[in-house]
């Protein structure tokens, strides 16, 4: 009987192979699955400025320093025995504080702007249509096509400073003023015998100027950013078959022990994964992740815990290496149970371990 019914799948498998491009000549007890070269993508950083070089100024006052000088406050005259001279005062002016300059910074202005990148090119994979409804076939792959659909590029917008006005200064005048001392003249000499008068001598102090404003310009370097965008090396999308071991077509049980309620995966179940997942992927193939829970709690709470734990496994199995496009995860909650124990039936603990569960099985592409 089994000879029989193996010989009548060997001829319908021959006639799809013709109608749907399947393997040519496949071996007897052989299982194939569809594959889909991948797209090869390689890393690219980009660095641009998002602030400019510009100058900056500092000011510095001016200097002074406080001077005496000794100055004729009385000249040298005679005096006369008998008319004695006429003398009067007079004011003389001086400098007491020279001229100068003061400097006021006026700051550099900006303004925002924004730069787009593009970080990934624009590209296109396969997807396969639905059945159509009015189909005949029972093969799950009639009736169908492929479309080489498009996937648009993807941009990221970077924000920029722009100068628009480096910092320069002003100059405003900072007047000095004078100042003015008494000198003792003489107005009418002796007419008669005189006596000579010695000059008298001052001191008066002045501000002098040691070194006037200045300015000082220091550069504030340029600031840079790094953005890495994918460059597409070699398209993919062809498609081959490849030989897979028969019992990988069917569900396959992943050990995996999850704790109550959790969706965390142990390091125990990572070396699990590690060992029946990825060399099983390294070969090309694309696989399927279902997640199952037992009947304890909600429908609602059991369906979100299996789609965690299904996610849980894809992630782990993205954060390896694998291609996203070769992984499909899964969450049926408590719909798929495997023994009588649905809500309300008294079960032992064995029997609500055979219901949590998560399996795998190599799928077409």
């Amino acid at each position: 009987m089994k000879k029989i019914l193996f010989s009548g799948m060997l001829l319908m498998f021959g006639a799809v192979a013709f109608a749907q491009d399947l393997p040519q000549n496949p071996e007897p007890g052989k299982c194939y699955v569809r594959c889909t070269t991948p797209e090869v993508w390689k890393n690219e950083d980009v660095t641009i400025e998002i602030a400019p070089a510009y100058k900056k100024i500092i000011t510095h006052p001016a200097e002074y320093k406080t001077v005496t000088e000794r100055v004729l406050t009385k000249e040298a005259g005679q005096q006369l025995v008998i008319v004695p001279a006429v003398w009067e005062n007079k004011e003389v002016s001086y400098t007491a504080k020279e001229d100068a300059n003061k400097l006021s910074v006026i700051a550099a202005t900006f303004s925002q702007d924004s730069k787009t990148i593009e970080t990934k090119a624009a590209s296109a994979n396969w997807q396969m249509s639905e059945k159509a409804p009015d189909c005949e076939s029972s093969d799950p792959n009639d009736c169908r096509y492929w479309c080489f659909v498009p996937v648009p590029a993807q941009f990221v917008t970077v924000p920029l400073t722009k100068l628009n006005a480096d910092a320069s200064t002003t100059s405003t005048p900072v007047p000095g003023y004078e100042k003015t001392y008494t000198k003792r003249v003489m107005v009418t000499p002796p007419t008669t015998k005189t006596i000579e008068i010695p000059a008298v001598y001052g001191s008066v102090k002045k501000t002098v100027l040691v070194k006037d404003a200045w300015q000082e310009e220091v550069t504030v370097p340029a600031q840079y950013k790094t953005v890495t965008k994918e460059i597409l090396v070699s398209k993919g999308g062809l498609t081959t078959w490849k030989e897979v071991e028969c019992e990988l077509t069917v569900s396959t049980p992943l050990p995996i022990n999850w704790n109550l309620g959790s969706a965390t995966l142990t390091a125990g179940a990572k070396k699990i994964i590690d060992a029946r997942l990825l060399p099983v992927l390294k070969t090309g193939v694309a696989i399927a992740i279902e997640s199952h829970t037992d009947s304890r709690g909600t429908k609602a709470n059991n369906q979100d815990l299996s789609e965690r734990r299904a996610l849980a496994v894809t992630n782990y199995l993205i954060s390896k290496g694998v291609n996203a496009s070769k992984l499909t995860g899964n969450g049926y909650g408590e719909t798929k149970l495997t023994n009588r124990c649905s809500d309300g039936v008294s079960c032992t603990e064995a029997e609500h371990r055979a219901n949590r569960r998560t399996t795998f099985r190599v799928i077409n592409q």
